[in-house]
């Protein structure tokens, strides 16, 4: 496969293990745009893994068909396969005794690469996830945190320029100031790359801000609703999905837009709270209770005045 995104479409996709009764994953049908992330939620029991995993066939698939890119992958030689495929798990994984670098170069390595094409790539995706080649490419696993290695995982998992990217809990395990600054460190890695993702995530606010689509999976494997994170917070499919989105859905809403996406009230010599333009619906809102105003005067990167929102039309946002 090339390096160029692909995308992913599960077709009718089932998983039956022998001895028990109802599958792990029951028709799943949802396609992945190229370039885009999709986050797989759920309940325990809901399939998630099992879906993702079906994709580079570490499970194998009872039915139906999962394509990358419109080639079966039933019909991929499965070594080649693998090693076309980018996969970040939660415990990382990275050799205890080879270095950084050897661990990022693993899969080059496995492909022939020629040892100066190696370097270069090893030294220009640390760079990427923020970990200066000069400072870590000579270190091992044991003397990293959990973040550096994380950073070191996704790094190798980037390695062979992978169109697909499998990612189960990367982040499940991190302290969350750490985890927090992971994700944002995807978005802007992903800003860049544009990488098709399948994520799978226990947590509905890191599946909010991290998908281009959600995938709410129920018990035994069944969608119960696909879409973007707006449609499903703005839509929900039924009960399951609105509990399962949680009671604070409009304030969730509200984080997916930003101040300059508003109409803004004119100034009028209104004295107010600045917020920057930047700022999401949801902080704006935060501020505003904090600071003991029902206004913010939103400003332009300069810091000149834009215009006036207020906490009734935030609250009308939420509702």
């Amino acid at each position: 496969m090339s390096g160029e995104a692909a995308e992913i479409a599960f077709d009718r996709v089932t998983k039956r293990y022998p001895g028990r009764a109802e599958p792990a994953v029951r028709e799943l049908t949802l396609s992945v745009p190229a370039g885009e992330i999709c986050c797989l939620v759920g309940p325990s029991g809901a399939g998630k893994t099992t879906a993702m995993k079906m994709v580079n066939r570490l499970i194998d698939i009872s039915e139906g068909d999962i394509t990358i890119g419109g080639t079966s992958v039933r019909s991929l030689d499965v070594t080649a396969l693998r090693r076309g495929i980018g996969y970040v798990i939660q415990q990382v994984g990275l050799f205890p005794h080879l270095s950084v670098a050897e661990n990022v170069a693993t899969v080059p390595r496995l492909l022939g690469w020629p040892k100066p094409r190696i370097t270069a790539q090893v030294d220009e995706l640390l760079h990427l996830v923020d970990l200066p080649p000069d400072d870590y490419r000579a270190r091992y696993p044991s003397q990293l945190s959990g973040g550096e290695r994380q950073r070191v995982g996704l790094a190798r998992a980037l390695a062979a320029n992978p169109p697909v990217m499998l990612m189960d809990e990367p982040f499940g395990a991190l302290d969350p100031i750490t985890r927090a600054r992971l994700q944002h460190e995807l978005l802007r890695i992903q800003k860049e790359l544009r990488k098709t993702i399948v994520f799978v995530t226990h947590d509905i606010d890191e599946a909010i801000l991290l998908g281009d689509r959600i995938a709410i999976l129920r018990e035994g494997g069944v969608l119960a609703q696909y879409g973007t994170p707006s449609e499903l917070l703005a839509r929900p499919a039924d009960d399951f999905v609105s509990r399962f989105l949680g009671a604070d859905r409009g304030l969730k809403l509200l984080s997916l837009r930003r101040l300059d996406e508003l109409e803004l009230a004119p100034l009028d010599g209104v004295a107010a709270p600045v917020a920057a333009g930047s700022t999401t619906l949801r902080d704006a809102l935060s501020q505003m209770i904090t600071a003991g105003s029902r206004s913010l005067v939103v400003v332009s990167p300069d810091g000149a005045p834009r215009g006036v929102v207020t906490l009734d039309i935030l609250a009308g946002l939420a509702e």
